[in-house]
């Protein structure tokens, strides 16, 4: 496999990703950010939102010949982060799809960055990804 996972001690293991990733094969996978915010009439809660932007991360990693076992990387772009109380609403958005997508448990690594808005004012998180093929 391409892709090591590696929890160094003395980092904090309360986190919900792993804190590196080592890829050690050849060919690299970036998925541009992926939304998952439906029409403006109907984006859906956030949650929904972080499980169809993660389907079509999917989808993307799966055009590469990439899954998310691949993974290295991932970045959550998220409007009107202000702490850490919409955690658990990210969470959700992610186990309804885990299973789906066969998302590892721990995640990749991961960054969670709060932005002011996104490209269309109904979208609430957007996901970019990095992957590693041998």
């Amino acid at each position: 496999m391409a892709v090591q996972m590696i929890d160094p001690a003395g980092l904090e293991l309360a986190v919900p990703y792993r804190h590196v990733a080592v890829g050690t094969g050849a060919r690299q996978v970036h998925v541009a950010g992926q939304v998952g915010a439906g029409s403006p009439d109907a984006p859906g809660s956030f949650a929904d939102q972080v499980a169809e932007a993660l389907r079509n991360v999917g989808q993307a990693l799966a055009a590469a010949g990439a899954t998310f076992g691949d993974v290295v990387r991932l970045t959550f772009y998220v409007t009107g982060w202000t702490g850490s109380e919409r955690l658990p609403e990210l969470l959700d958005g992610v186990a309804r799809v885990r299973g789906e997508l066969a998302i590892p448990d721990p995640l990749p690594p991961a960054s969670l960055i709060g932005v002011a808005a996104l490209f269309e004012p109904h979208m609430l998180v957007e996901i970019e990804a990095t992957a590693v093929l041998d």
